[in-house]
């Protein structure tokens, strides 16, 4: 069942601090003890998460999305961010290096050398998830860290950093959404709405319920919501039931019918169509095709 979410709650500020002799944070955690990462937070640091195995779901952003497999990605600086691990994601553990964007000096990545992973740290304003050969290749790199010196770990940092600048094998996850340099005003009323969607996603939600509850005319919402997210409030909720329909359908011994009914779908033809659109494959395809991979 899905955590209840205060309306109230905006995605918290979490302000990180190297531990003393470092300049940036490196932690791991073990199976599914990183909590931290299910609410919703921010921070100016630039995030790499890599979850070693296991599968769940995870909203950067605008964006909400179902990985499988374990997961690495690139987060940039102040985009909201919650999900990757839970008590049901099944991964062994989850590695998280932090850092600011000048956190070896303000020019160190100026530097002609330091060219590609400048322009990473730019795109990772999107998010960004890594893929294929990059995500197994740089997944064992990131579970070695642990073992390595404080000199060593710092190099091998910037080794991953730069063969995630030159990887081809990714996604921008929240290319056209937003991030927390947004006005006050529109941080507290996206949030409000982010909020709300999750906690009743699997309700109505009406445009007039909505709009209301950021004191807004429908018209007025509409626009707001489509400027900041780049989607209009609609997609964005249909997307964000047919993600948790793909991790029930992952996840869980239900019947279909039973998933479409947990996800907020009240038509099943309806919810077969909208699935196929968003996956590419129909819901019973999509659990074949995991159940495959997985044997």
């Amino acid at each position: 069942m899905e955590k209840k979410i205060p309306l109230s709650q905006k995605p918290a500020f979490e302000a990180i601090e190297p531990s003393f002799g470092h300049s940036y944070t490196y932690q791991k955690f073990d199976a599914t003890k990183n909590n931290k990462q299910s609410i919703w937070h921010f921070h100016p640091e630039i995030e790499l998460v890599h979850v070693n195995g296991g599968s769940g779901k995870r909203q950067i952003g605008s964006h909400v999305s179902y990985y499988s497999n374990g997961d690495l990605i690139l987060i940039g600086s102040n985009l909201p961010h919650c999900g990757f691990t839970d008590k049901l994601t099944g991964n062994e553990s989850e590695t998280v290096i932090q850092m600011k964007q000048d956190f070896l000096g303000n020019d160190f990545f100026k530097i002609p050398e330091m060219k590609n992973i400048q322009n990473l740290f730019e795109i990772a304003k999107g998010g960004i998830a890594f893929s294929g050969k990059t995500k197994r290749k740089l997944g064992e790199k990131l579970l070695i860290l642990e073992y390595q010196t404080d000199f060593q770990r710092l190099l091998s940092i910037l080794n991953i950093l730069n063969e995630l600048a030159v990887s081809k094998n990714f996604k921008i996850l929240n290319a056209e959404g937003f991030s927390m340099e947004t006005e006050v005003k529109d941080n507290d009323r996206i949030n409000i709405v982010f909020n709300h969607v999750k906690s009743n996603f699997k309700e109505e939600i009406t445009l007039d319920e909505i709009a209301s509850l950021v004191s807004m005319t429908v018209p007025s919402f509409c626009r707001y919501f489509k400027k900041i997210t780049n989607k209009t409030f609609v997609q964005f909720v249909n997307e964000y039931r047919l993600v948790h329909a793909s991790k029930l359908l992952a996840e869980q011994p239900m019947s279909i019918t039973e998933v479409c009914m947990e996800s907020g779908f009240n038509n099943f033809s309806h919810f077969n169509k909208q699935f196929k659109a968003f996956t590419g494959q129909n819901p019973s395809e999509y659990r074949n095709q995991l159940k495959n991979v997985l044997q």
